[in-house]
């Protein structure tokens, strides 16, 4: 069934008040993954959930939120598994374009996320760090879809600590753009590293300047997300 906001009702307190419960659902699931309450606790929050999921799910999208323009017409992907604020997969991971035509986001991945013991799913940094370099080719005005990404892992990626990811357009060839990124602590100290080749599709709007031809850093304009 689809869901429509009713005119009645107003679409802005309707999404604050989807991103305040996906706040709860990543507070829920990192308790999950701690909890250590007896199995009747478990046994019992289990069937409360069960009946809340069949709450939620009365009326369903067809598809999650995707890509729209809020108010102000300042573009948001409230949907979106990475940055998301109504997801509650994503961190919500929050990037800014630098004045020095870099994206950053400061981060701290959850227990949620963990791989090896004390560290981060290397499957979930490359994540953040796909969508990093993503954001660093659009915000160059070379907006793609992702062709190649290569990982480089320097040192375990932990979770519950301060950390920084940063990426950055490096160059452009035709409907090709390369970026780089890393995921380190707030000293610099790399964890993970990245290098990705993205590809616009033809057609697509916000092409930069360089089609066609080698552009360096520095030529191509910068925007916003």
């Amino acid at each position: 069934m689809t869901i429509d906001v009713t005119p009645t009702e107003d679409a802005e307190a309707r999404l604050a008040a989807l991103v305040e419960l996906s706040r709860r659902a990543r507070a829920l699931a990192d308790a999950v993954v701690l909890t250590d309450v007896p199995e009747s606790e478990i046994t019992a929050v289990a069937a409360e959930l069960a009946a809340l999921t069949e709450r939620l799910g009365a009326l369903r999208r067809e598809s999650p939120r995707s890509f729209e323009l809020g108010p102000g017409g300042v573009p948001r992907n409230v949907g979106n598994a990475v940055t998301g604020s109504a997801n509650p997969h994503a961190l919500p991971l929050v990037v800014r374009v630098t004045p020095e035509r870099t994206v950053r986001a400061e981060l701290s991945f959850r227990p949620v996320h963990a791989g090896p013991p004390a560290s981060v799913h290397g499957g979930v940094s490359a994540m953040i760090l796909d969508h990093l370099l993503g954001e660093a080719v659009a915000a160059a005005g070379f907006p793609g879809v992702t062709g190649t990404l290569t990982l480089r892992y320097r040192r375990p990626v932990p979770y519950g600590e301060p950390l920084v990811a940063t990426a950055e357009y490096t160059r452009s060839e035709g409907r090709k753009t390369w970026a780089e990124g890393r995921i380190a602590l707030p000293d610099g100290t790399a964890l993970a590293e990245a290098s990705g080749l993205f590809v616009t599709p033809a057609g697509w709007p916000g092409r930069g300047a360089g089609d066609g031809a080698g552009s360096k850093p520095g030529q191509a304009p910068v925007r916003e997300r």
